[in-house]
């Protein structure tokens, strides 16, 4: 994985840029051989710039678990937490700001895992039992607003299972400011066409997970809800994979176990057009694919048949407001699979809703 912008490490709670790898973020700086029993990490601080609690391992890249290689994400060095240990950093943040938290997550074993991502009050937990890339490991977001100007982050496993080494291997935390979610000039929806969203690491080919949250929490994704028990949306950029419109773009990798989400003010009654394009990443997802658009009482259906090497198509439905508060929700009714085995799914992009005057519902092809 490229390497991020990275500050060197200071004392107290750490100055960080808009967008970088948190200091030793990637655990390249490991502890002291006499703060190891095996790979068992000893002390609270030995990890420089970490503060650790419980059962905690440094693994490097070659570690063998039960004859098998556990994955190391960069492919150095990261860390392992067993039944409820935890790793936290103090960072310096601008109060007010909201923030985007992007880590690489690999499990170990079988059990589904979770890791519960933190700051002051404010903590999500993240499922990481399903594997969306071929290389076992995952990258994925969180969000929070800052309450403080300088916050103690932390990673915590709430596992507790027999075997204490059973636990999520972390490496590769960064942290990216995130714009206040508004609407755009034209479009009554906030980002609407995904440009703004979690850090995705340099030469990092397997995109951002974007997890299910409680619909008051700070979202990764500026003005979006993930809707789900324990699935994903796959957030993805131009330089690895083919976007309709722009720089970003998000991936339906869950079928309907998944749903994009978000509210909008509207005035019942009144007539409203919703426009997005469908299409798929150039990622060799070759399935034919249906997306459906829920608003108001209306829906379409979209369907693309996608021979995985990037296109995509324009969409409009017309439709009539019910009350004050409009969701918008888009879903991928099918589950779709590469022929590596990894999960993929449509893309959708550069979503618009804006009134009209005529009050007949439509839906449009294009």
């Amino acid at each position: 994985m490229g390497r991020s912008p990275r500050l060197p490490a200071a004392a107290g709670a750490q100055i960080l840029a808009a967008a970088c790898l948190l200091p030793n973020g990637n655990f390249k700086d490991g502890p002291a051989k006499s703060q190891l029993n095996g790979t068992v990490v000893m002390g609270r601080h030995s990890i420089p710039n970490w503060e650790i609690s419980g059962f905690v391992e440094y693994i490097q890249s070659g570690h063998q678990q039960g004859g098998m290689v556990v994955a190391v994400p960069e492919g150095a060095s990261a860390v392992r937490l067993g039944n409820d240990a935890s790793i936290r950093q103090n960072i310096r943040v601008t109060r007010r700001a909201y923030y985007s938290i992007t880590f690489s997550a690999a499990r170990t074993c079988a059990q589904a895992e979770k890791l519960n991502v933190s700051v002051a009050a404010d903590s999500g937990v993240l499922p990481v039992q399903t594997v969306y890339s071929s290389g076992g490991w995952d990258s994925y977001s969180w969000a929070f607003r800052a309450k403080h100007s300088a916050v103690w982050l932390a990673i915590h496993n709430p596992g507790a299972e027999e075997d204490p080494a059973c636990g999520p291997v972390i490496d590769a935390i960064a942290i990216k400011t995130l714009q206040p979610p508004t609407k755009s000039k034209g479009n009554m929806l906030r980002n609407g066409d995904f440009e703004d969203g979690p850090y995705i690491f340099p030469d990092c080919p397997w995109g951002v997970l974007v997890p299910p949250m409680d619909e008051d929490s700070c979202s990764p994704l500026p003005g979006w809800m993930i809707m789900s028990s324990t699935k994903v949306v796959k957030y993805v950029d131009a330089p690895r994979y083919r976007v309709p419109h722009g720089a970003r773009a998000v991936e339906l990798v869950a079928g309907r176990e998944a749903a994009l989400v978000q509210e909008v003010a509207t005035v019942a009654g009144r007539s409203y057009r919703l426009q997005f394009y469908v299409g798929d990443a150039a990622n060799g997802c070759k399935e034919s694919m249906v997306v459906e658009a829920y608003v108001a009482a209306a829906s379409l259906k979209v369907q693309y048949q996608s021979q995985g090497t990037g296109g995509y198509r324009r969409a409009m439905l017309d439709f009539v407001a019910v009350g004050n508060l409009t969701r918008v929700v888009f879903q991928s009714l099918h589950y779709h699979m590469k022929v590596d085995g990894t999960l993929c799914g449509p893309v959708v992009d550069d979503i618009s809703l804006v009134s009209v005057r005529k009050r007949a519902a439509r839906r449009l092809l294009m």
